[in-house]
């Protein structure tokens, strides 16, 4: 059996044997009860990553095994199908689920029971009750004091569903890619947010009406207000649903008031804000400074699209900004 001691997660744990697969399982996601239903040894394979707000893993048993859960309490599980079937139960629902067409999510209050078929593939997500129901009374602008009433089973077949596996399968890789997202908390916090936002977009809950009803756009005195956060903490790693939080509205209603008021979006006011502060650290062409380092430090951590968006904002590349202070400040000073 491989180490998981490794905090990247980018080693596969594989066992046969059953007491092993439930202490990896229990370690890294919840307590349980593991059997084969026919005694046969397992082909258990797991390589999981965590972030801040969510374990993500790609899990095979290789075996008719059943898992028995007793209540989470403090988190949600979502399994999503790539390959084979699996069976799940739980509140007296029951689901079943196909390899790239469907998905379930376990809430946290009841126990369930989830049997795998022996070719079954999955993506398992482990998400914090805190997070996602804090992350939904953003995106809805109201307290959420009770855990999130969830359909069984969910389509991932669909344009949703299909968003929300891309989601998750890009976390995975960068989480994975040395030097990616884990090591660049502005642009995790991002990430985070996309999955928990695409997941309660995409599986139906008691709360969908809210998440897909148009909101009333927010006034301009609450797009003053965002601005003005936005002006003064552009460094900050605030997402939509956190910035309206901040300045009392839903993520919807901020966004539609940003496209009537100054005709952009609130994502596209923070980068054209941070491409200021860059540009005038260029311009400033402080001795050893890189372009690579002012970039990150205004979190552009894609510096060939970095490039890009500054050549389209100011027509010039940034290399060229910087080449062009030097030169400048080489003549003050021959001067």
């Amino acid at each position: 059996m491989a180490d998981d001691s490794n905090p990247g997660g980018r080693q596969v744990l594989a066992t046969q044997d059953l007491e092993q697969a439930r202490d990896i399982i229990t370690r890294v996601y919840i307590p349980h009860a593991l059997r084969t239903r026919d005694g046969s040894p397992l082909d258990f394979r797991l390589r999981h990553l965590r972030s801040d707000r969510l374990t993500v893993g790609h899990c095979i048993y290789g075996a008719d095994a059943e898992l028995t859960v007793p209540p989470m309490r403090d988190c949600y599980h979502v399994n999503m199908t790539l390959h084979g079937h699996t069976a799940v139960s739980q509140r007296r629902e029951a689901a079943t689920t196909v390899g790239g067409e469907s998905g379930v999510i376990l809430g946290p209050s009841e126990p369930f029971t989830v049997r795998w078929s022996p070719e079954a593939v999955q993506y398992a997500l482990k998400l914090p009750r805190l997070s996602l129901e804090a992350h939904l009374a953003r995106l809805i602008n109201r307290a959420v004091d009770r855990p999130v009433r969830f359909d069984l089973g969910f389509d991932l077949s669909g344009a949703p569903g299909q968003a929300l596996l891309s989601a998750v399968r890009f976390l995975r890789e960068e989480l994975t890619r040395p030097g990616g997202i884990s090591t660049m908390p502005m642009a995790r916090d991002q990430l985070e947010s996309l999955v928990m936002t695409q997941l309660l977009l995409t599986i139906p809950n008691e709360y969908s009406g809210l998440l897909h009803a148009p909101d009333r756009p927010a006034g301009r005195h609450v797009v003053r207000a965002a601005l003005e956060l936005i002006d003064a903490h552009p460094e900050e790693t605030l997402t939509v649903a956190e910035l309206a939080e901040a300045v009392g509205t839903s993520a919807r209603g901020l966004q539609r008031g940003f496209a009537n008021s100054i005709g952009m979006s609130p994502t596209a006011y923070v980068r054209s804000v941070r491409l200021d502060r860059v540009r005038a650290e260029l311009l400033a062409g402080a001795p050893g400074a890189t372009i690579s380092d002012v970039a990150m430090r205004w979190g552009f951590f894609h510096l060939g699209r970095f490039a890009h968006q500054y050549k389209e904002r100011f027509g010039i590349r940034p290399s060229e900004a910087l080449a062009q202070a030097r030169r400048a400040q080489r003549g003050q000073t021959e001067g």
